[in-house]
C-alpha cells in the first residue's frame, strides 16, 4: 500500500516520497550486500588500472603507430594515416596518459555492457516473454539523465573508478540489446523455416544462421554502446573517474579554458578513432579490410595449389 505522507503544495494530490522508498532500498542493499559490492568494486578498480598500466607501458608513439596498423588492418591507410596524426595530436596537448585512462574504462565498460546486452538481446528476439520484460527496462536506462545515474552508484561503489564503470555499463547498454534483438528479429523467417526443414537444431540456427545475418546489425549496436561509454567515461570525472573526464572537471573547477579544450579535443579524436574502426569492422563484417584481403589471397592460393595437385594426378 503506498502511504502518503502530505499533500503535494497546493494541488491536494497526495505526496508519494518516491525518493525516499529508492533511497532505502539502496540503504538495504550497502547493509545486506556490502562485501559483495567492495568485490566487485575492487575488481573493476584492479581491471581497469591494469588494463590502464598496460596502455601507458609502451612509448605513446609506438603505440599510436600500433593503433594506426590497426586501422588499417580493419580499412585502409587512409583511416590509418587519419588515425596516427589525430592520435599525435593527442600526445602533442600532453593527453596521452589521460586518454588511455579514459580508453582503459571505455573497454572495460562496453565489453561488461556488450557481454550482458547482447546475449539479453537475443534471448528477447527469441521470447516476447522476455522482450516485453526488458523493454520498459531498457527505456529507464536510456531516457534517465546520465548525471542521474553517478548519485546510485556512488553510493554503493564510493567515488572513483568502479563507480565510473558501473555508471558507463548501465548508460551504455541498451543499445546494444536493442540492436541485437533488432538483427535476430529481421532475420528472413523463410531462412530460419529452412534451417528447421534441413533438421537444424535451435542452437545451429542460432549460430548458423540468425547470428552471422544480424552481425551487422549487431556490430552497429557495439558501435553505439562504445561511443555512450566513451560520453558517459567524461561525464563520470565527476566521480573520480580520473583520465579525461578528470581533466574536464578539473578545468572547470579552475575554470581553466586552454586545459577544457585540451582535454575536450582529445575526447573528439577518441571517439573518431574508435568510430571509424568499429563502424569499419561492421560494415563488411568482422576485419573487413587488410586482413579480409590477406585471407582471400590465401584462399585463393590454396585453391591453385589444390587445382594443381588434382591436375598432377590426371
Amino acid at each position: 500500500m503506498i502511504a502518503a505522507a502530505e499533500e503535494t503544495e497546493g494541488t491536494g494530490v497526495p505526496r508519494l516520497n518516491v525518493g525516499e522508498w529508492i533511497e532505502s532500498g539502496f540503504d538495504w542493499l550497502n547493509d545486506n550486500l556490502g562485501g559483495f559490492l567492495d568485490l566487485i568494486r575492487d575488481s573493476l578498480t584492479a581491471l581497469v588500472d591494469g588494463l590502464d598500466d598496460l596502455l601507458n607501458t609502451p612509448d605513446a608513439m609506438l603505440l599510436a603507430v600500433v593503433f594506426a596498423l590497426l586501422a588499417w588492418l580493419v580499412r585502409n591507410w587512409k583511416l590509418a594515416l587519419l588515425s596516427f596524426v589525430l592520435l599525435v595530436f593527442i600526445i602533442s596537448v600532453d593527453q596521452w596518459e589521460q586518454a588511455m585512462a579514459t580508453l582503459a574504462l571505455v573497454i572495460v565498460a562496453a565489453a561488461l555492457a556488450l557481454l550482458i546486452g547482447i546475449p539479453v538481446g537475443i534471448l528477447a528476439a527469441r521470447s516476447e516473454r522476455v522482450s516485453t520484460t526488458v523493454r520498459p527496462v531498457m527505456d529507464l536506462m536510456q531516457t534517465m539523465p546520465a548525471f542521474v545515474w553517478l548519485v546510485p552508484v556512488v553510493t554503493l561503489f564510493s567515488i572513483g573508478v568502479a563507480g565510473a564503470v558501473i555508471a558507463t555499463v548501465i548508460f551504455a547498454l541498451p543499445p546494444g540489446l536493442r540492436f541485437a534483438e533488432l538483427g535476430v528479429r529481421q532475420v528472413d523467417p523463410e531462412v530460419v523455416e529452412a534451417g528447421h526443414a534441413f533438421g537444424s537444431t535451435p542452437w545451429q540456427i542460432l549460430y548458423k544462421i540468425q547470428l552471422p545475418l544480424a552481425l551487422q546489425t549487431i556490430m552497429a549496436g557495439v558501435n553505439q554502446v562504445i561511443m555512450l561509454a566513451l560520453s558517459m567515461a567524461v561525464i563520470a570525472g565527476l566521480v573520480g573517474a580520473g583520465g579525461l573526464g578528470g581533466e574536464v572537471t578539473r578545468s572547470i573547477g579552475s575554470l581553466d579554458i586552454g586545459l577544457g579544450f585540451e582535454a575536450g579535443l582529445s575526447v573528439v579524436v577518441l571517439a573518431i578513432f574508435l568510430d571509424r574502426v568499429t563502424a569499419a569492422i561492421g560494415s563488411g563484417g568482422v576485419f573487413s579490410g587488410r586482413i579480409a584481403k590477406l585471407t582471400r589471397r590465401r584462399n585463393d592460393a590454396e585453391k591453385s595449389a589444390t587445382r594443381s595437385r588434382a591436375s598432377a594426378h590426371m
